[in-house]
């Protein structure tokens, strides 16, 4: 035989064109790196790997209320059924999704040594346990009710996710990052009470701009209601970003967010201080930011810093101790900031899956609406597996009811039968699945308290069948419900522990926002104001003035044509002044930045922005760590202190929440341990103060009820000196304690009409 008979022809299927074989191969090798390992499904926010994990844990029955097991037994399980890698890889993942410095919201639960933020890696997997948090089970609700699909396993021998139900937006909340085949995804963390509220926005309006979801007031204190301000990273630190830069990669779905140390300077006495570093930025491991600063010691680079400590504990002391003391702290920070990761940028790269398939780069609306449309397809599915389930239950209580109302009957087929199901099925028109229900009957339930809870339990199930069928047939209805799971999951993880003003451990805001300089170029100009004697002088009709000097003159004719007095009082250029309007908003003004006393001032409104109309309330100097009460005119009420009053910017600080028509009407200064109301019905109530409540924020509690009318005046007082008024005439009274027994009550009662002698005008000043 020659060798051209062993040589296969030209045409055969072996001889490939080596070019578009390694296009084919490449395309193929770029997909699956690009589906199956570095970019998250945007409804999940997961990786395979990730999914797999938690999947494989929760097969293990390793629920936050149940015992740890080895992490070796949780990757060995991960390799054998679902991700045929590398057993490190897979730990290391796990581990990733242990550690509270990496993860905004942890999704396992780890013990052991599980690394460090000095980038110390964990011990090996044979001696760490794990099991899920809460947050993991909320990824996994419904899994078992038909709300995802599953595909085979590598092997075919087992099935696993396609995706999550993920009732939590774990792409927003906890981010990701990852480099693919020509893309590359970086999404940072943020908080889930501003995820809840944007996505609770987008349910109300679905054509809600990025603006319109991002928070109004960045400087704000944090609230419940809160829009989302941008990034909140694990490790804290400061967002030195505006909102319209923040707006803009958003929209875009690419930037980046300036995100710096938190620092603070520390005195030593003598004139000598030190820097304390609290927080560092995201991602940045605190030994090689130490060595980096130390190398650029030794380089001579930073010739305002003489030494570098790490004093860390449980939490981050990073000291920096300056060349003298006459170094300013703020240049030698910036200094820092420029060449060191105690500022970084970290980027936005909103690239992810749409349906777990195209890779795209979304905006933030769209990568909330993507979740959000996750969460309606499995309420719809959930809600259908239920009602097959009610269904299939509904048959066999039907053929146990018909089994009990002729009991006699089926004991008698069931014994003397041959074929005693066939027998049930044409004697009562039964099912099989009816017939073979009433066989398997237990002889202990024929009584008749089983019997009611049958029917019982028949006419609740059709009742919520009727339900679930309302649900599906309503658009709006599952779009409420879906709504309803958003505000459980906000309660879930709240800014505040119950009392209001501690942060809660997981859910608090931690990264702040701020300018740089700008706090420290502020210290530094108030430093500079020389201090002065003035004179505030406020009409009824908003123009402020301060001329200098106390007890300067305010007569009708330094006013404008119909406007008259509202209050003047003495102070110092250097005093902050507070000053509430009709609307609860309390504004912070600069006693130096006043007009002076030539003319009649100018509008306040030009100074601060105070709301359509809404007027002002009172204005008075701010008194560091004094109280007051705010009141509004339908009477409620509540302590607040004048330090939580300062209002960092021109739109004011929302303090007393009102609804119209009511008002805010009082706030008047907390120096007492008695409390007394007149309302405008003549009706005076006095009680102790410890039954008012003390809030930073709030409609308060009742002070006084009355059936007409509103509030009219408030007065604290000592209960050993007696409730004091002064009449139009400038006469004051004095009632002891002791016979005001008849005014003397508790809070939100209605009270009497005042003792003889008190102001016509129902005021304790008048």
């Amino acid at each position: 035989m020659s060798d051209a008979d062993t040589l296969p022809p030209p045409d055969d299927h072996r001889i490939v064109d080596l070019k578009q074989a390694l296009e084919e191969r490449y395309l193929s090798y770029a997909l699956s790196t690009i589906t199956q390992r570095a970019l998250p499904d945007a409804r999940d926010g997961l990786k395979p790997v990730h999914r797999r994990i938690i999947h494989a844990m929760r097969l293990l029955r390793l629920d936050p209320n149940q015992g740890y097991k080895k992490s070796a037994r949780i990757v060995g399980d991960v390799i054998g059924k679902f991700h045929p890698h590398g057993d490190q890889s897979i730990y290391d993942a796990l581990v990733r999704l242990a550690q509270n410095f990496a993860l905004r919201y942890p999704l396992v639960d780890g013990q052991g040594n599980f690394g460090n933020i000095d980038g110390d890696s964990a011990a090996a997997m044979r001696y760490t346990e794990s099991r899920m948090t809460d947050v993991a089970t909320r990824l996994l609700e419904g899994i078992t009710e038909n709300a995802i699909d599953f595909r085979p396993t590598y092997d075919g021998e087992d099935e696993e996710p396609v995706v999550l139900p993920s009732n939590f937006p774990n792409l927003l909340a906890n981010g990701s990052t990852g480099i693919a085949v020509g893309m590359a995804t970086s999404v940072p963390p943020h908080n889930l009470v501003e995820l809840c509220n944007a996505a609770l926005k987008l349910i109300h309006n679905p054509t809600a701009s990025t603006e319109e979801l991002v928070h109004a007031d960045l400087s704000a204190p944090p609230s419940m209601d809160d829009l989302i301000r941008g990034p909140d990273f694990p490790t804290g630190g400061q967002l030195v970003e505006s909102r319209a830069s923040i707006i803009q990669s958003y929209e875009t779905g690419r930037g980046a967010f300036r995100h710096r140390a938190i620092w603070e300077k520390e005195e030593k006495g003598r004139g000598v201080y030190q820097i304390v570093v609290t927080q560092i930025p995201y991602g940045v491991q605190k030994s090689r930011l130490v060595e980096k600063i130390a190398e650029l010691l030794l380089a001579k680079k930073l010739p305002l810093l003489k030494d570098v400590r790490d004093e860390s504990s449980d939490d981050i002391r990073l000291v920096l101790e300056p060349r003298a003391g006459t170094v300013d702290a703020v240049i030698l920070m910036e200094q820092l900031f420029k060449l060191t990761d105690l500022e970084l940028r970290f980027s936005l790269n909103l690239n992810v899956l749409d349906h777990g398939t195209t890779p795209r780069v979304m905006s933030l609306a769209d990568a909330l609406r993507a979740w959000l449309d996750h969460r309606k397809e499995v309420l719809v599915r959930r809600s259908q597996y239920r009602l097959e389930q009610i269904a299939n239950r509904l048959e066999v209580l039907e053929g146990y009811i018909i089994a009990y109302l002729n009991l006699d009957e089926v004991i008698r087929i069931i014994r003397e039968e041959d074929d005693a199901k066939a027998s049930l099925v044409a004697a009562f028109d039964l099912t099989d699945n009816q017939a073979e229900a009433i066989l398997n009957m237990r002889l202990r339930s024929l009584r008749k308290l089983e019997e009611l809870e049958l029917r019982k339990e028949h006419t609740n199930l059709t009742e919520e069948k009727g339900k679930l069928e309302t649900l599906l047939a309503s658009d709006k209805r599952q779009w409420g419900e879906i709504a309803k799971q958003v505000e459980n999951l906000k309660k879930a993880y709240p800014l505040f522990e119950a009392d209001g003003t501690t942060p809660h451990a997981l859910g608090a805001r931690r990264t702040i926002f701020g300018s740089a300089p700008a706090a420290d170029a502020a210290e530094v100009f108030e430093a500079m104001i020389e201090r002065e004697p003035i004179t505030v002088i406020l009409s009824e009709k908003g123009w402020i003035r301060a001329p200098k000097g106390h007890n300067a003159p305010a007569d009708e004719k330094s006013f404008k044509a119909g406007d008259r007095l509202k209050l003047a009082f003495n102070c110092e250029t250097t005093d902050k002044l507070l000053m509430l309007t009709t609307g609860g908003k309390v504004y912070t003004l600069g006693a130096d930045k006043l007009p002076g006393g030539r003319g009649q001032g100018e509008p306040v409104r030009i100074m601060v922005d105070i709301e359509e109309g809404q007027d002002i309330v009172d204005l008075f100097v701010y008194s560091p760590g004094k109280q007051r009460i705010v009141a509004s005119s339908a009477g409620y009420g509540f302590v607040v202190k004048e330090d939580d009053l300062i209002a960092n910017t021109r739109k004011g600080k929302q303090i007393l929440n009102v609804s119209l028509p009511a008002e805010a009407r009082l706030i008047v200064p907390c120096d007492g341990d008695r409390v007394a109301v007149i309302g405008q019905n003549r009706k005076l109530l006095v009680f102790p103060l410890s039954q008012l409540a003390a809030m930073t924020r709030g409609k308060g509690v009742r002070l006084q009820r009355y059936k007409d009318g509103g509030i009219s005046d408030i007065k604290t007082f000592y209960a050993a000196d007696g409730l004091t008024w002064t009449d139009s005439s400038g006469r004051t009274y004095s009632k002891p304690t002791e016979e005001l027994v008849d005014w003397i009550g508790d809070r939100a009662t209605a009270g009497r009409q005042p003792p003889t002698g008190f102001p016509r005008n129902n005021r304790f000043k008048g």
